[in-house]
């Protein structure tokens, strides 16, 4: 049944492969028969080996890669070029390191059309909603990595987008930042409503934020397993780690994933061997 039908979807992939041509003109697949459903305002995790298709997985939803067969759907319809209603949050910050942190926030509303005066208003807002009220004249080189990751939120989250993706935006930040912006992230995400796709390598990270996880096998990547996270919201990351339910859904999920791990650490050894005999 499509989203349209049944009014639930943000993201339909269904039985999707994407290859893409090396330089040398080899050709390799990244995905293959992949299926993946994102409810609306549902919160989902991807985790795999390196290698499995995670960031190729956003590509797509993107529409800035096509699938080489099956089809992505955005809320009931095939992708056709870009959608205004999707946000990114990558893992290097995205800002403008020549635009303060009133400017850097209100460049999508500028950019978008809106009039200068509600775009600075509206950036104000958000500034002091990710605790940064006061560091409006601040230049990126003048914060933290935290403070410039709560700077790439404020970006996303002013454009209200529909459909939130996010590859690893937290990996460069310390275990203590990590806990405090990922409390920060459900904090927003609760007061929007936005689908998320969130891409990580820390199984913990996926287990305390999501709703939903899916395992995706050593490349090509396809889904392995996946598992409903039934931990009551809202949930506090410094306290949610200690629950007996979350301990067995890691070990659980743990052993899933380390197969996937070990069989994509065998393969490049295995390809590294051959390079080397070459």
């Amino acid at each position: 049944m499509s989203s349209e039908a049944n009014g639930q979807n943000a993201i339909e992939i269904r039985g999707v492969t994407h290859r893409f041509t090396t330089p040398d003109g080899r050709s390799l697949t990244a995905l293959r028969d992949i299926d993946m459903t994102v409810r609306r305002g549902e919160f989902v995790a991807i985790v795999g080996p390196t290698g499995c298709g995670k960031s190729t997985t956003l590509s797509l939803i993107t529409g800035l890669a096509k699938p080489s067969a099956g089809s992505v759907q955005l809320k009931g319809k095939e992708i056709a070029g870009i959608d205004p209603g999707i946000g990114f949050v990558f893992q290097h910050d995205a800002v403008f390191p020549w635009s303060t942190v009133l400017r850097n926030v209100a460049a999508g509303p500028l950019f978008r059309g809106k009039p200068k005066a509600e775009a600075i208003r509206k950036a104000t807002e958000w500034i002091a909603r990710v605790g940064l009220a006061g560091f409006e004249k601040h230049y990126p080189h003048q914060l933290s990595g935290g403070m410039r990751k709560r700077v790439a939120l404020a970006q996303t989250f002013i454009n209200e987008p529909e459909i939130l993706l996010m590859d690893e935006p937290f990996s460069a930040l310390d275990v203590q930042t990590r806990i405090l912006m990922q409390d920060e992230l459900l904090g927003l995400w609760s007061s929007l409503g936005a689908s998320v796709v969130f891409v990580t390598h820390d199984l913990e990270e996926a287990i305390s934020l999501a709703d939903k996880v899916y395992v995706l096998t050593s490349g090509p990547g396809t889904v392995k397993s996946v598992y409903e996270i039934n931990l009551p919201r809202p949930r506090v990351i410094s306290e949610v780690r200690f629950k007996p339910e979350f301990v067995e859904l890691s070990r659980r999920i743990w052993m899933d994933l380390r197969e996937e791990v070990e069989a994509g650490f065998n393969k490049a050894r295995i390809e590294d061997g051959k390079g080397g005999t070459a």
